[in-house]
């Protein structure tokens, strides 16, 4: 019988059976699982609403053929609680868990993720930072953790340095008029320099930028998420049609 234990952040959960759930964790060194909780619908259950999404817990799990299966968990921080209590945070902790959870589907390298994540979900608990900002915030680094960092000065394609206004997610970032490419977005400069501060946590500087740069900076993030990915997040969609 082989037991593991770990620490996690729960992402998602889907109802299993009458009573089970199956639930996504992202943990600190075991990478990405999904594990049966056993007649956690109960009312008496013991596991109760410790691995309901956004919870972090330290969690023991029995190997199992095709699905690990819960057998402890204890509560580390309840960020589920704080959230919940706001539609703008909840909306964004769930763009994160499903952003997290389509990275780490194939990285064998989770304990930077975690880390990233677990640190976003308690800023948002938390209430440091405007919620789609702190969103914004996350997307940027993840991407780059995971290897794809934007350019947001110099050219992508030929390294001119910039800053340059056009941004093209297939091209990798900022472009030059020389490079780029037919349908490129091309916000204002300083939407870039937004999305530069965001990346590099510099709140004073991103928190005061022109509103109209935030919105715009929002949508080049999702565009250069959805392309990296190669598929929509369905949270982020959901969140940008409100």
């Amino acid at each position: 019988m082989h037991n593991y234990r770990d620490e996690g952040i729960v992402l998602q959960g889907h109802k299993l059976g009458e009573a089970d759930r199956i639930v996504t964790v992202l943990t600190r060194s075991h990478g990405l699982i999904r594990a049966v909780a056993k007649g956690i619908r109960r009312t008496k259950s013991r596991f109760g609403s410790r691995l309901e999404p956004f919870m972090l817990v330290d969690l023991q799990c029995h190997v199992g053929r095709s699905l690990d299966i819960v057998t402890q968990v204890e509560l580390i921080e309840p960020f589920a609680r704080g959230i919940g209590a706001d539609y703008d945070a909840y909306s964004a902790a769930s763009v994160m868990a499903e952003t997290a959870a389509r990275i780490t589907e194939v990285e064998p390298q989770s304990r930077p993720h975690f880390l990233l994540l677990v640190s976003a979900i308690r800023s948002l608990c938390n209430g440091e930072h405007p919620p789609r900002l702190a969103l914004d915030a996350y997307l940027l680094r993840a991407m780059s953790v995971a290897g794809w960092a934007p350019s947001l000065l110099d050219c992508a394609q030929c390294g001119r340095p910039g800053p340059h206004r056009a941004f093209s997610a297939s091209l990798g970032g900022a472009v030059c008029t020389t490079c780029r490419p037919s349908g490129a977005a091309l916000p204002d400069t300083d939407a870039l320099e937004h999305m530069a501060a965001l990346l590099s946590g510099d709140w004073q500087r991103a928190e005061s930028s022109d509103l109209h740069d935030q919105i715009d900076g929002s949508k080049l993030v999702s565009d250069w998420v959805s392309w990296h990915l190669e598929r929509n997040i369905r949270s982020l969609r959901v969140l940008e049609s409100r």
